[in-house]
Protein backbone atom coordinates (compact mmCIF):
# COMPACT_ATOMS: atom_id res chain seq x y z
CA UNK A 1 0.00 0.00 0.00
CA UNK A 2 1.61 3.15 -0.77
CA UNK A 3 1.29 6.26 1.51
CA UNK A 4 -1.58 8.11 -1.51
CA UNK A 5 -3.93 4.65 -1.16
CA UNK A 6 -7.10 3.93 1.05
CA UNK A 7 -7.44 0.80 2.52
CA UNK A 8 -10.62 -1.10 1.94
CA UNK A 9 -12.97 -1.06 5.41
CA UNK A 10 -12.23 -4.09 6.69
CA UNK A 11 -14.12 -7.44 7.42
CA UNK A 12 -14.69 -7.00 10.79
CA UNK A 13 -16.24 -3.51 10.99
CA UNK A 14 -19.67 -4.52 11.37
CA UNK A 15 -18.69 -5.63 14.70
CA UNK A 16 -16.91 -2.54 15.77
CA UNK A 17 -18.43 -0.33 18.03
CA UNK A 18 -18.82 3.06 16.00
CA UNK A 19 -18.80 7.05 17.74
CA UNK A 20 -22.25 8.32 17.26
CA UNK A 21 -23.45 12.04 17.80
CA UNK A 22 -27.08 12.94 18.22
CA UNK A 23 -27.07 16.00 16.17
CA UNK A 24 -30.22 18.25 16.55
CA UNK A 25 -28.95 21.58 14.61
CA UNK A 26 -29.81 23.18 11.50
CA UNK A 27 -27.85 21.77 8.68
CA UNK A 28 -26.91 23.92 5.52
CA UNK A 29 -26.60 22.64 2.12
CA UNK A 30 -25.24 24.57 -1.38
CA UNK A 31 -27.12 24.29 -3.92
CA UNK A 32 -28.65 25.35 -7.64
CA UNK A 33 -30.87 28.35 -7.05
CA UNK A 34 -33.41 26.76 -9.35
CA UNK A 35 -33.34 23.33 -7.62
CA UNK A 36 -34.57 22.22 -4.17
CA UNK A 37 -32.58 22.18 -1.71
CA UNK A 38 -33.45 18.76 -0.32
CA UNK A 39 -31.99 16.43 -2.59
CA UNK A 40 -30.80 12.59 -2.27
CA UNK A 41 -28.70 11.38 -5.20
CA UNK A 42 -26.92 8.24 -6.20
CA UNK A 43 -24.86 9.27 -9.35
CA UNK A 44 -22.15 7.32 -7.56
CA UNK A 45 -19.84 11.15 -8.44
CA UNK A 46 -19.65 11.75 -4.93
CA UNK A 47 -17.63 10.47 -2.26
CA UNK A 48 -19.85 8.88 0.14
CA UNK A 49 -22.16 7.80 -2.58
CA UNK A 50 -23.34 4.11 -2.26
CA UNK A 51 -21.09 1.95 -4.64
CA UNK A 52 -23.82 0.32 -5.85
CA UNK A 53 -26.65 2.73 -6.16
CA UNK A 54 -28.85 0.82 -2.97
CA UNK A 55 -29.01 4.55 -0.75
CA UNK A 56 -29.27 7.98 -2.04
CA UNK A 57 -26.97 10.30 -0.27
CA UNK A 58 -27.61 14.49 0.49
CA UNK A 59 -24.64 16.45 1.73
CA UNK A 60 -24.84 19.43 3.85
CA UNK A 61 -22.23 21.52 6.11
CA UNK A 62 -22.72 21.97 10.05
CA UNK A 63 -22.00 25.51 9.33
CA UNK A 64 -22.33 28.28 6.52
CA UNK A 65 -18.46 27.71 6.63
CA UNK A 66 -18.31 24.54 5.32
CA UNK A 67 -21.13 24.62 2.54
CA UNK A 68 -19.27 27.33 1.12
CA UNK A 69 -15.66 26.13 0.66
CA UNK A 70 -17.41 22.60 -0.37
CA UNK A 71 -19.30 24.21 -3.12
CA UNK A 72 -16.87 27.18 -4.34
CA UNK A 73 -13.35 26.35 -2.89
CA UNK A 74 -13.20 22.57 -4.55
CA UNK A 75 -10.73 23.58 -6.58
CA UNK A 76 -6.95 23.78 -4.64
CA UNK A 77 -5.61 25.11 -8.13
CA UNK A 78 -7.87 28.42 -7.74
CA UNK A 79 -8.72 31.23 -5.12
CA UNK A 80 -10.81 32.63 -7.18
CA UNK A 81 -14.72 33.07 -6.77
CA UNK A 82 -16.99 34.66 -9.46
CA UNK A 83 -19.94 36.70 -8.58
CA UNK A 84 -21.89 34.74 -11.24
CA UNK A 85 -21.19 31.58 -9.30
CA UNK A 86 -22.66 32.91 -6.18
CA UNK A 87 -25.37 34.41 -8.06
CA UNK A 88 -26.37 31.09 -9.38
CA UNK A 89 -26.20 29.30 -6.17
CA UNK A 90 -28.44 29.64 -3.23
CA UNK A 91 -27.58 28.22 0.40
CA UNK A 92 -30.56 26.78 2.47
CA UNK A 93 -30.78 26.43 6.60
CA UNK A 94 -32.88 22.61 7.35
CA UNK A 95 -33.59 21.68 10.16
CA UNK A 96 -34.26 17.79 11.23
CA UNK A 97 -37.75 16.78 12.22
CA UNK A 98 -35.87 14.71 14.87
CA UNK A 99 -31.82 14.85 16.15
CA UNK A 100 -29.89 12.83 13.71
CA UNK A 101 -27.90 10.17 14.55
CA UNK A 102 -24.63 10.26 13.07
CA UNK A 103 -21.29 7.71 13.07
CA UNK A 104 -18.80 10.47 14.11
CA UNK A 105 -15.83 10.31 12.27
CA UNK A 106 -14.19 13.90 13.67
CA UNK A 107 -13.80 12.74 17.48
CA UNK A 108 -10.68 12.00 18.53
CA UNK A 109 -9.83 8.11 18.16
CA UNK A 110 -12.61 7.73 15.63
CA UNK A 111 -10.66 7.07 12.62
CA UNK A 112 -8.52 4.67 14.67
CA UNK A 113 -10.68 2.94 15.95
CA UNK A 114 -12.66 1.70 12.51
CA UNK A 115 -9.00 0.88 10.86
CA UNK A 116 -8.81 3.92 8.56
CA UNK A 117 -7.29 7.42 8.42
CA UNK A 118 -7.79 11.06 7.05
CA UNK A 119 -7.49 9.56 3.64
CA UNK A 120 -11.14 8.44 4.06
CA UNK A 121 -12.18 12.21 3.16
CA UNK A 122 -9.16 12.58 0.35
CA UNK A 123 -8.45 10.06 -1.23
CA UNK A 124 -9.98 8.20 -4.28
CA UNK A 125 -14.13 8.11 -4.23
CA UNK A 126 -14.44 4.78 -4.96
CA UNK A 127 -12.68 3.12 -1.71
CA UNK A 128 -14.33 5.69 0.14
CA UNK A 129 -17.76 4.64 -1.23
CA UNK A 130 -17.21 0.86 -0.04
CA UNK A 131 -16.51 2.82 3.68
CA UNK A 132 -20.06 4.39 3.36
CA UNK A 133 -21.63 1.35 2.10
CA UNK A 134 -20.24 -0.47 5.28
CA UNK A 135 -21.00 2.17 7.52
CA UNK A 136 -24.28 2.67 6.23
CA UNK A 137 -25.00 -1.24 6.81
CA UNK A 138 -23.27 -1.17 10.29
CA UNK A 139 -25.76 -2.67 12.83
CA UNK A 140 -26.32 1.04 14.42
CA UNK A 141 -28.30 1.78 11.27
CA UNK A 142 -27.29 5.64 11.29
CA UNK A 143 -28.74 8.16 9.84
CA UNK A 144 -25.39 9.49 8.16
CA UNK A 145 -22.13 10.59 8.78
CA UNK A 146 -20.35 13.55 10.46
CA UNK A 147 -17.06 13.94 9.14
CA UNK A 148 -14.32 16.64 8.84
CA UNK A 149 -14.33 18.87 5.16
CA UNK A 150 -10.98 18.05 3.07
CA UNK A 151 -10.48 21.60 2.45
CA UNK A 152 -11.14 22.59 6.27
CA UNK A 153 -10.51 19.73 8.64
CA UNK A 154 -12.00 21.93 11.55
CA UNK A 155 -15.60 22.71 9.58
CA UNK A 156 -17.82 19.59 9.36
CA UNK A 157 -19.57 17.88 6.39
CA UNK A 158 -22.83 15.54 6.84
CA UNK A 159 -23.83 12.72 4.42
CA UNK A 160 -27.19 11.84 5.22
CA UNK A 161 -28.53 8.42 4.34
CA UNK A 162 -32.30 9.00 2.50
CA UNK A 163 -33.47 5.59 3.76
CA UNK A 164 -32.72 6.60 7.26
CA UNK A 165 -32.52 10.19 7.74
CA UNK A 166 -35.94 12.35 8.93
CA UNK A 167 -37.69 14.43 7.17
CA UNK A 168 -36.12 17.87 6.75
CA UNK A 169 -37.53 20.91 7.17
CA UNK A 170 -36.22 24.19 5.24
CA UNK A 171 -36.01 27.02 7.46
CA UNK A 172 -34.63 29.20 4.96
CA UNK A 173 -33.33 30.09 1.42
CA UNK A 174 -31.57 32.54 -0.33
CA UNK A 175 -28.58 33.41 -2.94
CA UNK A 176 -24.95 33.35 -1.91
CA UNK A 177 -24.98 36.97 -3.02
CA UNK A 178 -28.08 38.31 -1.16
CA UNK A 179 -27.65 42.07 -0.24
CA UNK A 180 -27.90 42.73 3.81
CA UNK A 181 -26.39 40.53 6.39
CA UNK A 182 -25.79 37.52 3.57
CA UNK A 183 -23.42 39.93 2.18
CA UNK A 184 -21.55 40.34 5.42
CA UNK A 185 -21.51 36.95 6.22
CA UNK A 186 -20.05 36.43 3.19
CA UNK A 187 -17.67 39.18 3.27
CA UNK A 188 -16.04 37.25 6.35
CA UNK A 189 -15.96 33.71 4.91
CA UNK A 190 -14.13 35.33 1.84
CA UNK A 191 -12.01 36.77 3.67
CA UNK A 192 -11.28 34.11 5.99
CA UNK A 193 -10.26 31.38 3.04
CA UNK A 194 -7.71 34.39 1.13
CA UNK A 195 -10.05 34.15 -1.89
CA UNK A 196 -10.44 36.72 -4.51
CA UNK A 197 -13.99 37.74 -5.05
CA UNK A 198 -14.32 38.83 -9.16
CA UNK A 199 -17.51 40.23 -10.36
CA UNK A 200 -18.31 39.10 -13.89
CA UNK A 201 -20.68 40.59 -16.38
CA UNK A 202 -21.79 39.68 -19.86
CA UNK A 203 -22.52 41.82 -23.11
CA UNK A 204 -24.15 40.59 -25.36
CA UNK A 205 -22.30 40.38 -28.30
CA UNK A 206 -19.11 40.71 -26.52
CA UNK A 207 -17.08 39.20 -24.04
CA UNK A 208 -17.96 38.92 -21.02
CA UNK A 209 -15.95 41.27 -18.06
CA UNK A 210 -14.55 40.86 -14.87
CA UNK A 211 -13.28 43.35 -12.25
CA UNK A 212 -12.06 42.57 -8.66
CA UNK A 213 -15.30 43.71 -6.15
CA UNK A 214 -13.45 42.65 -2.81
CA UNK A 215 -13.22 46.02 -1.03
CA UNK A 216 -16.56 46.80 -2.00
CA UNK A 217 -17.95 43.70 -0.89
CA UNK A 218 -16.94 44.71 2.81
CA UNK A 219 -18.38 47.89 2.13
Amino acid sequence: MNAGSLPAPPAVLPSVALTITDFSDSIYRSHDINRSPIFYGRTGHNRFDAPDRSFAVLYAGRDLFCAFVETFARAAVTRVVTTTALRNKSVAELRPLRPLRLIDLTESGSLVRIGTDARLFSAEHAIAQRWSKTLHDHPVAADGLLYPSRLDPTRHGIALFEDRAPRLTELSRKSWYAPGPQRILLAQIIEHYGLELIETQFVPARKPTARSVQGGLFK
